[in-house]
């Protein structure tokens, strides 16, 4: 019998693809690169075209010998890593190790880890694909030439352990960007009116927004003017100037790619995208299910296209007709218009089979497994399902020269949402016509402020830098965690907040190197890792191109940046061995506090971040902590004598009621005041910290 020896990445793939092969076939895997560039130094032969010098990876070299041992013995080696740049890098170095032709049917890609997906790999043997290689080993180099130039000089010239990176410094410039937008903002008054208003005819109330004047949008920018708004209303008689009915359809949402499900899965479940990614990619590679063993659950997690094989949706269509009915089926296809940066080789992410939906099978998986299944089951069910319908009901009003608008909407048909869910409320208003008789109840007015751009929030990042062409969805996990590492960002509320070491690396960035940081620049690259992948660009003219420019703005700063000093914030914690004020300082695992004497004094202490509120159990103060996973919580500070803990945020705040702390629960519109002992609290009621 002919045997055949299998590579792939994981072990969970391989224990998963092994059940699906018959006799005579041996699954192994790499975990990941066994060849790369050194740790240890650059690696790339500026001099002579830029050659990458690729080692065994240290502490690989047993795995790499008993693949060559395995490879020997089998008749045929089928190199079946990641349908991917990577992937494929990882099987060219394999190839090229075990002495096999990459050049030969030595490479079976599949897109998703089931029994006809494996066969099929099997049937359409073919060679490494050299344009994916080359995209790869281009990204690598790039990325590698600036970091191994750029750290060096931040490690002397600001402070040890930084790092530059060609995609991770202008994520960083974006965040610095938006803060000092947000710094410049100069708010401006505004003012909004609308009218509680009454059908005299059906005495239903109902809601009419301020529009325009003469036809014209109208803008109110003091409490004179809303009070001479006011005056003028009430002066003139509300009519009824035309009714208006019509349809308003919602169309289900597109499948999956590899942004839109990190985005949404950090909006509604509250995932970060580095643990989307891991979750993802366990259930892509298998998990064990009770009665049929390790099974892969969904297709390819890294993909751009929002396209979907045939069969999944002739499954989908299946599914919903005898669900829902047929009414619920929507036949037309529909996939994203193409932007420049998508790459359309692997289908949507979805559920392998529909066979198994999420509850069925919610034993066999992690918490955090089912919750993205669930996420990613659900969005397939409603991409293929019928739009919702609603009925819109606007109503025109006048008074003198100034108009209104009244808008109703109800729900006809619930489609896609049966699914999903609604979460808007819908505004039914009385029927109208042009003789109507409208009374006024009440004149709103509401003074407000223009408000600054938000903050980036690691959705609203991960969109933008989709939007701009930057980096690959794939990278946007490691790239966030990496500025985060780094000590260049805080969050804060759950939102991007640069520190000052992210504006003194950036400023200097800006100052030195002006296309690393700049976000045009950066997606043209990424445009031409893509014509490299797609056989369109040779990849060394690419970084001859960019080396050129860039080794000149190196020997610039090299030459000409000074030496930066960073004073550590100064405390009024007194160290106990030498009395000097501690220093807070920033290591591997968040901020400590430290003795500015060191190396002569070495005390450090835990710094503990007040928030303001007060142990309700022992009246020590809480303060800010963070989890082993990165989470951050609340503790007294107290601990270990006293162990009480919240995820909910300690107001300085007082309750009413019993004067103890507050805990806000949520954020924007989902914030929540409560008390421990009274429970939710109405705004009115907080006892304010500037008041007591």
């Amino acid at each position: 019998m002919s045997q055949t020896l299998v590579i792939v990445e994981s072990p969970s793939k391989a224990k998963t693809i092994e059940k699906y092969l018959p006799k005579g076939y041996e699954v192994q895997a790499t975990k990941g690169h066994l060849i790369d560039l050194p740790k240890s130094r650059m690696g790339i032969d500026v001099e002579n075209g830029f050659e990458p010098d690729y080692i065994k990876v240290r502490g690989k070299a047993p795995l790499l010998n008993m693949l060559k041992k395995e490879a020997k013995k089998a008749d045929q080696v089928l190199l079946a890593t990641d349908p991917d740049r990577e992937g494929e890098a990882i099987s060219w170095h394999m190839a090229n190790f075990l002495e096999i032709d990459p050049n030969s049917d030595c490479r079976i890609e599949f897109y998703e880890i089931t029994k006809r997906a494996v066969n099929e790999a099997i049937e359409n043997k073919h060679p490494v694909d050299m344009d994916l290689v080359n995209s790869q080993q281009a990204r690598r180099i790039l990325d590698r030439l600036v970091g191994y130039s750029i750290s060096p000089l931040l490690w002397k010239k600001v402070k040890k352990g930084l790092s530059a990176g060609r995609v991770q410094s202008v994520v960083t410039r974006m965040i610095v960007d938006r803060e000092e937008e947000i710094k410049a903002f100069v708010p401006k008054e505004y003012w909004t009116i609308d009218l509680d208003l009454k059908d005299t005819d059906d005495d239903k109330a109902f809601k009419a927004e301020l529009r325009k004047r003469k036809n014209k949008k109208i803008e109110i920018s003091s409490k004179e003017e809303a009070d001479a708004v006011e005056r003028e209303i009430r002066e003139n008689p509300i009519v009824v100037t035309s009714v208006k009915k019509k349809e308003r359809v919602q169309k289900a949402p597109l499948p999956f790619t590899t942004s839109t499900l990190q985005q949404t899965a950090v909006n509604a479940l509250g995932m970060s995208s580095q643990r989307t990614m891991r979750t993802a990619q366990e259930l892509f590679e298998g998990v064990n299910i009770k009665g049929r063993g390790m099974t892969g659950l969904i297709t390819y997690l890294r993909t751009d296209s929002t396209r979907l094989a045939p069969e999944a949706v002739e499954e989908a269509h299946n599914y919903i007709e005898s669900q829902f009915g047929k009414d619920y089926s929507n036949s037309q296809m529909r996939t994203a218009k193409k932007s420049r940066n998508v790459q359309d080789a692997h289908e949507a992410i979805r559920p392998t089979s529909m066979d198994l939906d999420p509850d069925s099978i919610r034993d066999s998986l992690t918490n955090d497994q089912y919750r993205l299944y669930r996420l990613i089951w659900q969005r397939m069910i409603a991409s293929q399902m019928s739009p919702a319908v609603f009925e819109v009901h606007d109503v025109d009003l006048k008074s003198g020269d100034l108009s209104f608008r009244a808008r109703g909407e109800k729900m006809i048909f619930d489609g896609f949402t049966k699914v999903t869910g609604y979460n808007k409320k819908t505004v039914e208003i009385p029927e109208m016509s042009e003789d109507s008789k409208i009374e006024l109840l009440k004149v709103n007015k509401e003074q407000k402020f223009t408000q600054p751009p938000a903050r980036y929030t690691e959705a609203s990042l991960i969109k933008q830098l989709e939007n701009n062409g930057i980096g690959r969805p794939s990278t946007y996990a490691p790239t966030i965690s990496t500025i985060k590492n780094r000590g260049y960002v805080e969050v804060e509320d759950k939102k991007f907040v640069p520190t000052e070491l992210g504006y003194i690396v950036t400023d200097l960035l800006k100052k030195y190197f002006t296309d690393i940081v700049d976000v045009s620049f950066t997606a043209e690259m990424e445009e031409g890792l893509d014509k490299i992948a797609e056989g369109g660009e040779e990849w060394k003219n690419l970084i001859d191109l960019f080396y050129k420019d860039f080794k000149t703005e190196l020997d610039k700063a090299q030459e000409e940046v000074e030496k930066i000093e960073i004073k550590d914030p100064v405390t009024e914690e007194i160290c106990e061995f030498c009395g000097a004020n501690m220093v807070i300082k920033t290591g591997k695992y968040g901020k400590f506090l430290a003795c500015p004497n060191f190396p002569d004094c070495k005390n450090t202490k835990p710094f503990l971040e007040k928030t303001g509120g007060i142990c309700p159990e022992c009246s020590g103060d809480l303060v800010k902590r963070k989890s082993k996973k990165g989470r951050t919580y609340y503790g007294c500070s107290n601990y270990p004598d006293c162990e009480f803990m919240t995820w909910d945020l300690p107001l300085p705040d007082k309750c009413p009621t019993c004067h103890k702390t507050l805990f806000q629960k949520g954020l924007g519109k989902r914030k929540k005041i409560y008390c421990i002992d009274h429970g939710e609290l109405e705004p009115e009621q907080v006892i304010k910290a500037e008041e007591k």
